[in-house]
């Protein structure tokens, strides 16, 4: 039973699993570019920033199926247009990453940012070139983090009728079948395992020099 369902509906399974990934790497992608200049001007603006972080914080207490519903009215889209998906997912991405970028630049020395404004550097070629690759682990960790919260969160737009991994779900809970939500849970949890991996790849790559290690 639980390899001929697998296999009479593979087709509608990839398809599911390939609307769930960019689903959940477009938002993710988008929020990062946002959150970027946005982190770096609330750890430039004192009191500002700390409205900035606090509201971003904020921002991720909405209920997820409440934004996708909402969203609609505001955008005048449809309830069934993935956009709405997107955006939800893009506010929930900031709100996560908004701090971590903050406290990244943070973490950069200020004898670096000192020595980069002694050579001359502008604040954009700072920015990119000296305190964006020192907090790359820490900007890394918090995109590990929301990429793996948003292969969750995407699974609930099923409940407005979004394909994707979770329409497994409602389809197990419908028919009484636990072959379509194990099916589903399992992609779901190698998904994120496989996206957290990749970040952690992309995370050694961009920072070569953390790789070299001092021999005990």
């Amino acid at each position: 039973m639980t390899v001929d369902w697998i296999w009479s509906n593979l087709g509608q399974i990839g398809t599911l699993f390939l609307n769930h990934v960019w689903l959940t790497v477009l938002p993710t992608l988008i929020g990062l570019i946002i959150s970027i200049p946005l982190g770096w001007w609330a750890h430039r603006s004192g009191r500002g920033g700390a409205l900035i972080v606090g509201t971003a914080g904020l921002l991720y207490t909405i209920p997820s199926l409440a934004l996708f519903i909402l969203l609609p009215s505001i955008l005048g889209t449809r309830i069934l247009d993935p956009l709405n998906v997107v955006i939800a997912l893009t506010v929930y991405t900031l709100a996560l990453l908004v701090r971590v970028v903050v406290d990244g630049l943070g973490s950069v020395p200020h004898e670096t940012v000192a020595a980069a404004e002694a050579m001359g550097y502008r604040a954009w070629q700072r920015l990119l070139l000296v305190e964006l690759p020192v907090a790359v682990p820490v900007i890394i960790a918090g995109l590990r983090v929301a990429v793996v919260s948003n292969v969750s969160i995407v699974t609930m737009a099923a409940l407005i009728g979004i394909p994707q991994l979770g329409t497994l779900f409602t389809q197990g809970f419908q028919l009484r079948l636990m072959v379509p939500l194990l099916t589903g849970i399992l992609l779901c949890v190698l998904l994120a395992i496989a996206l957290d991996q990749l970040l952690i790849r992309t995370g050694r790559i961009a920072t070569p020099w953390r790789r070299t290690e001092v021999p005990a």
